[in-house]
């Protein structure tokens, strides 16, 4: 059989990635229980709103398939790309980790319009490279603890974890994808950006019927 060419197998590493990070947890798991995520807080699909919904349980059920999308796309490149050489697989992986996070901020199904990818960003660097994801995660609740501000958490993780990356020698392909989806994840907290220099993020557990 002749093996794809390499362009072959990144673009469907990416597609495929992409689909995956395309599911909306937060929306499907609140609907079956009857509520609409949109209606709800800032509206966004990801596990902070929807905790917002007094439901823990959906909050959790989000935060882990948020997640595990993320890993699982970065997992399932691995898988198909297991014989190939050590830079193509990395390559791949990279790609499929970083459309999943794109699918989740812009999902297909959704009109493009998704969450915020904290919880994406984080089961793709599990996946990726668990050290790496060890120190977003760590970096996450360590500045979660202090200051008790969620949006703040994840812009510390996702601004340290390249620097970090590079610090440990990570192959290239995973300093790209994680600075990509720092950039995306400062794009996306924008709004969160301006309430942090205000003084006017609410912290966590906090209930608040704006925008968050």
């Amino acid at each position: 059989m002749t093996a794809l060419p390499a362009w072959t197998i990144y673009a469907l590493s990416a597609f495929g990635g992409y689909l995956l990070g395309s599911i909306p947890f937060g929306v499907l798991t609140t609907k079956l229980a009857g509520i609409n995520i949109r209606e709800v807080g800032s509206g966004n699909i990801g596990a902070t709103n929807v905790l917002r919904t007094g439901r823990k349980d959906l909050a959790l059920i989000t935060f882990l398939g948020d997640t595990g999308k993320g890993a699982a796309a970065v997992g399932l490149a691995f898988a198909l790309l297991l014989s190939l050489d050590q830079a193509t697989r990395q390559v791949g992986m990279a790609l499929a980790g970083g459309a999943a996070f794109l699918g989740h901020l812009f999902p297909v199904w959704l009109r493009f319009k998704g969450g915020k990818g904290v919880a994406t960003f984080l089961g793709t660097l599990f996946a990726a490279a668990w050290p790496m994801g060890l120190l977003a995660a760590g970096t996450w609740l360590l500045t979660a603890f202090i200051f008790r501000i969620s949006s703040l958490s994840a812009l510390v993780a996702a601004a340290l974890i390249a620097p970090l990356a590079l610090v440990f020698d990570q192959p290239h392909a995973f300093i790209v994808m994680a600075l990509f989806m720092a950039v995306l994840i400062y794009v996306r907290h924008r709004d969160n950006i301006r309430r942090l220099l205000k003084g006017e993020e609410p912290k966590i557990g906090k209930k608040k019927t704006a925008e968050v």
